[in-house]
């Protein structure tokens, strides 16, 4: 199972140095709530399912964190964004807010404790904080800014904004750098150890490098900054392949940056290892579901190697592992993380 020194070895991985074991990640959070048996749609909602599915998978699988990621709604909808899903189905967003000021003048500022599924997860955070302490790494979730206005307003609106009105996405991305600032102090109080901070929809796949630092990444800076200040640590994923795009998502003062499976890990290690923790980034599909256990650990053994050269490393999946993987290639994963994680 996950041991005491795992956030003492994290920080010494975010200020670059060589811990005394890497710790071991997975965004696992779709296959644990399939093995514990419970429909997503109730582990969402559910704070003691949320907390007890979570528990469960670490003590089974033996990660070094709970990832309370669970969907990319749970800011939205409290705002009036429409959600879509179920059963299993994730909830994904839909029925965006008009792209105007009207929207934005409208905007306020939810009350984190009381209203939508915010409760639920900060009560998850608190549940599996005082059963398992500091053995694992609790990680709560936030959207990052411009991530967060693509989710208010949809992605082709905000990416035509760029041109029709670039001072509306700049508005609106300050008050989502308040808001998920507030939002993620929220979660470590509650007993948070980190944030995953998601931004895909700011990465290179669908922005340039230029429009980056314009609009993602002082937001990006200031929400890293707060939560550093409250103790917190920030995970920033973007899924990120572009090594351009890496580099200058190094430089925002997130604790780490989480590198998507479209990159060779050792390639990412060369080019921001120096200046940021890395964290990856076995691949979810092409290795976790598609290939033997035999072929998982020896994947995972070659991530494993090139990532903690010289230390500033966690050892994770590059994106989130489908529901359906075979149970033995997660087993085989981890196993190859412990095996090859000491120095």
């Amino acid at each position: 199972m996950a041991y005491q020194g795992v956030l003492n070895d994290i920080d010494k991985c975010i200020r670059l140095e060589v811990p005394d074991r890497v710790p071991v990640f997975a965004l696992s959070e779709e296959f644990d709530v399939r093995m514990s048996g419970v429909m997503y749609s109730d582990y969402n909602s559910n704070s003691k399912q949320l907390a007890d599915s979570q528990i469960q998978a670490i003590k089974k699988y033996d990660y070094d964190w709970a990832w309370l990621q669970v969907d990319d709604c749970i800011e939205f909808e409290v705002l009036g964004v429409g959600v879509k899903g179920g059963g299993n189905i994730l909830p994904a967003t839909c029925d965006y807010l008009p792209f105007s000021y009207s929207t934005f003048h409208n905007l306020k500022m939810p009350d984190f404790k009381k209203e939508g599924r915010m409760p639920v997860l900060l009560d998850a955070i608190k549940r599996i904080k005082d059963a398992l302490g500091d053995t694992v790494c609790v990680t709560g979730r936030c959207a990052a800014p411009l991530s967060s206005v693509t989710l208010l307003y949809g992605m082709m609106p905000t990416y035509m904004g760029f041109f029709d009105n670039p001072q509306l996405i700049k508005d609106t991305v300050k008050f989502f750098t308040e808001m998920q600032s507030l939002w993620g102090i929220e979660q470590i109080k509650a007993g948070a150890d980190a944030l995953w901070f998601g931004d895909c929809n700011a990465s290179g796949h669908l922005i340039n490098v230029n429009t980056f630092m314009e609009y993602a990444f002082e937001g990006i800076k200031i929400c890293a900054e707060n939560y550093r200040a409250q103790g917190g640590r920030t995970f920033y994923h973007a899924s990120e392949h572009s090594i351009p795009h890496l580099k200058a998502m190094a430089k925002t003062g997130v604790s780490a940056v989480s590198a998507g499976p479209g990159v060779d890990i050792g390639e990412v290690k060369a080019a921001i290892g120096d200046t940021v923790c890395i964290m990856g980034n076995v691949n979810p599909i092409e290795t976790l579901l598609e290939k033997k256990p035999d072929q998982v650990y020896e994947d995972s053994k070659q991530v494993m190697l090139k990532g903690k050269t010289n230390g500033g490393y966690l050892f994770n999946s590059g994106e989130m592992v489908p529901r359906d993987v075979p149970e033995e290639n997660i087993i085989a994963m981890v196993k190859a993380g412990r095996d090859f994680g000491t120095y």
